[in-house]
């Protein structure tokens, strides 16, 4: 089920008029409003479901609202939420209290007149989806349904239920909704039918509503019969029959009609896929299943498996077309452990060396190591990026490592962004490391997979991985000694950017902003085309004392087809090669402003501990996609061992990036980084201001950066379904509690306060900020200023941490 969000607060005060018409005309409705000294304001949501149902929730001021009269054959309704409001179809005028319900035929034109702020919710539902429930196929005219008493006020609670929930609703979660509606709508209807259509008595009419509400909630058992159903109404076969009868059917082919229906849905539903047709045509009351078979094609011209391999491959085709991350529902059943194919390991003796070892930029970066580590500085590594030493789009505790090291080892670490094919001459182009990796031709693909996804595309069909995941990750890193329950500080000792190879950009750093379709910004952009994704290309100077980026040009993503033949209509495969003919550059974009430069690590983590490959978007207890501009040179990352040797990655490198990430990226540019690891035993934590955590903690030389999530440990938490779910269920509510919880934690934990001094000094003096809107797990930070604490009697660990020795 896909969503349409619109607000009027997007637009300047003149043109909101202009566009709230635009937006409820989509919807068959013409708002008509008289000038008012109060801009206008008007939220719409508004969805529908693959059986053709819609739903609308609408906020405005006051405003009339005709309905437009439409050719479908549906019925449409409206629950009146809060507001002074009346229906009127230019005969008579309801006036309507908050709770009250009114409907009618999609022909009929009819106008909903708010003399105040008010709320609304819609529902169309086609009339197909009814005629089983409604007896004699009645029409219908207007009609107001009060929901103060009775049968009104249950369904006024139903549709307000739904009113503020229907847009979290995943697919699975709709197709029972849709079933209680319309039973809802169905017995509305029936009891208000326009009266001056010819139908069966009202008398009549109750009794077979009664008995069809039986049958259908015994459709199940399979002795279902005449004489059960007469017996439960109290009246004889006779008058079953003939009340039956006055319908146009018998009581036999009404009762074959619902169980059709039933399995008709169970073999559409996914969720039912691990059933057999037997099994679902026994679920359902039928007794063989050939002759349920016969009947099947009978009804709907085609056989029970013709249906659902027809079924099948609608939901195929409209998870193709529909842009998201991660697995969709009902697609991952468990996370069997993913073979990995073994990528070659480094040589650490061959890797091993001193700064001198390196060259061009690793050795640039490697000299400005600082010789005053606290912790004993061990051999120095330098960790290349290439085909061979990278794993993309996922972690996983299956991936070989390509270095190992010991506690106190410095290691110098190339990582590439995976937007460098955003512009190939001045990101690739010349560089053998990145080269090797984003070589791809119709011949040869140096990195096949690129994500957790099924390597043979069968979801989207996008690539291998399906770009469940996007990041080029460099490792991972075996620390020796390193087991679940230690702590791995991660210090950060310097970091440049890569250098552009092409000699035309000799010495020049550059990176890409994608402002894509999964950015928060995406559906709700008021310009035309109203769905468009631009990539700016940024030039990045990190020189001393003049750390900047500037805008080069801009350009909307056009439909690229890839070396293998897939076309991609947005950024939905990472690493896609962009055809510069089928795109044009917009330059002189962002004149006169002016960047500051930010370089950092969006992704470092260690392996999850659960078995199977984990889509590298969604940060959790591991670290990963942390995307904080603060996990910068300085800056201290300390991660919980979840494996043996802690298998640490770094990746997806970022020139800069604001709080929130709000357009889907920041300025994702290569970088190398010089880092040294330190590896602390659980049993050696004591009175360290990391020995409770189960989080990522950041350092840097004044503050400590708590990072909270909106599901803190999504894979334990979601299980089997962890890898769909986190898409689904993120918001900043949850992040901002767990970002709160984990803050009370630190403060009274290593900071020795009690819970109300953590709670005091939280409100006054902590500063929580967005992290990130845009990776799946949303994420808030708290960021503690260490001189909080300067005249404060602490442990040792924690007084060296504040007082910086």
């Amino acid at each position: 089920m896909q969503f349409e969000q619109f607000s009027t607060d997007s637009y300047p005060v003149h043109q909101r008029p202009h566009a709230w018409r635009d937006a409820l005309h989509l919807h068959r409705l013409r708002p008509e409003m008289a000038p008012a000294a109060a801009p206008l304001y008007g939220t719409l949501t508004a969805g529908r479901t693959a059986r053709g149902v819609g739903m609308a929730r609408i906020t405005s001021s006051p405003q009339t609202i005709q309905r437009l009269g439409d050719t479908a054959d549906a019925i449409w309704l409206a629950l009146h939420l809060s507001g002074d409001a009346a229906l009127h179809d230019g005969q008579r005028t309801i006036e309507l209290a908050p709770g009250d319900i009114v409907f009618g035929p999609a022909q009929a034109q009819a106008g909903l007149d708010f003399r105040s702020n008010f709320r609304q919710f819609m529902v169309s539902m086609p009339r197909a989806s009814l005629k089983a429930r409604l007896p004699g196929n009645p029409g219908f005219a207007l009609g107001h349904l009060p929901g103060r008493a009775g049968l009104g006020r249950m369904f006024a609670g139903t549709l307000t239920a739904l009113a503020d929930a229907f847009d979290t609703l995943s697919d699975d979660d709709v197709a029972p909704v849709e079933s209680a509606l319309s039973e809802f709508i169905a017995t509305s209807l029936a009891a208000q039918r326009d009266t001056t259509l010819p139908t069966i008595s009202s008398t009549q009419a109750a009794t077979v509503r009664r008995l069809c509400q039986y049958v259908d909630a015994n459709l199940s058992d399979a002795s279902l019969s005449l004489a059960a159903v007469a017996a439960h109404g109290r009246v004889s076969e006779r008058l079953v029959q003939k009340l039956f009868e006055g319908l146009g059917q018998t009581f036999t082919a009404y009762v074959r009609q619902r169980r059709l229906e039933r399995c008709r849905a169970d073999l559409a539903n996914r969720q039912y896929g691990h059933l057999s047709i037997s099994d679902i045509c026994f679920r359902w009351g039928f007794n063989d299943p050939a002759h349920f078979s016969h009947c099947f094609r009978d009804r709907y011209s085609m056989s029970p498996r013709q249906y659902r391999q027809q079924a099948n491959e609608v939901s195929q085709q409209s998870l193709r077309k529909r842009i998201r991350r991660g697995w969709p529902s009902g697609y991952f059943e468990s996370p069997a452990e993913d073979p990995v194919p073994f990528t070659a390991r480094i040589d650490t003796r061959a890797a091993a060396g001193d700064a001198t070892g390196t060259t061009g930029i690793a050795a640039q970066a490697a000299a400005a190591v600082p010789h005053d580590t606290s912790a004993a500085t061990g051999h120095h590594h330098h960790l290349p990026a290439t085909a061979q030493t990278i794993h993309w789009g996922y972690f996983g505790r299956s991936i070989p490592p390509v270095l190992t090291i010991a506690s106190g080892d410095i290691v110098t670490i190339e990582t590439l962004t995976q937007h460098a094919y955003d512009d190939h001459e001045r990101m690739i182009k010349g560089d053998s490391g990145a080269e090797s990796v984003f070589h791809w031709t119709r011949e040869h693909k140096a990195v096949d997979r690129r994500g957790a996804g099924p390597t043979d595309a069968s979801i989207y069909g996008r690539g291998s991985g399906e770009g469940f995941g996007v990041h080029i990750c460099t490792g991972p890193i075996y620390v020796k000694d390193a087991q679940p329950g230690d702590v791995l500080e991660v210090r950060i000792l310097d970091l440049a950017p890569r250098l552009a190879a092409d000699a035309k950009y000799e010495g020049r750093a550059f990176g890409s902003n994608a402002a894509a379709w999964w950015g928060f910004h995406y559906d709700d952009l008021i310009e035309e085309p109203r769905q468009r994704e631009v990539v700016t290309i940024y030039e990045v100077d990190c020189s001393q004392g003049h750390a900047c980026a500037h805008a080069v040009y801009n350009f909307r993503w056009t439909p690229q087809l890839d070396p293998n033949g897939v076309l991609h209509p947005t950024i939905d495969y990472p690493g896609i090669p962009v055809d510069r003919a089928s795109i044009i550059e917009n330059h002189g974009v962002l004149q006169g402003v002016t960047i500051p430069v930010r370089p950092h690590f969006g992704v470092i983590a260690v392996a999850p501990a659960e078995t199977g490959l984990v889509d590298s978007v969604p940060p959790s207890c591991f670290g990963g996609n942390l995307d904080n501009w603060r996990i910068a040179k300085g800056a201290t990352v300390y991660l919980r061992v979840g494996v043996d040797g802690g298998l640490l990655s770094v990746g997806d490198p970022h020139a800069s990036q604001g709080d929130s990430e709000l357009c889907g990226t920041a300025i994702e540019c290569s970088l190398t980084g010089v880092f040294q690891i330190v590896l602390h035993k659980a049993d050696q934590l004591q009175g360290e201001p990391y020995a409770d955590i189960d989080y990522p903690l950041v350092e840097t030389a004044d503050e400590w950066v708590i990072h909270g999530f909106s599901h803190p440990n999504y894979l334990k938490e979601f299980g089997d379904k962890a890898r769909s779910a986190i898409y689904e269920k993120s918001s900043l509510d949850p992040a901002m509690r767990d970002a709160f919880r984990k803050t009370r934690r630190f403060l009274m934990t290593a900071m020795r306060l009690s819970e109300d001094e953590a709670i005091s000094l939280m409100s006054v003096a902590v500063d929580f900020g967005v992290t990130q809107v845009v990776d799946g797990n949303w994420g808030v930070h708290a960021v503690i200023r260490k001189s909080l604490f300067a005249g404060r009697q602490l442990p040792a660990a924690a007084a060296a941490a504040v007082n910086g020795s």
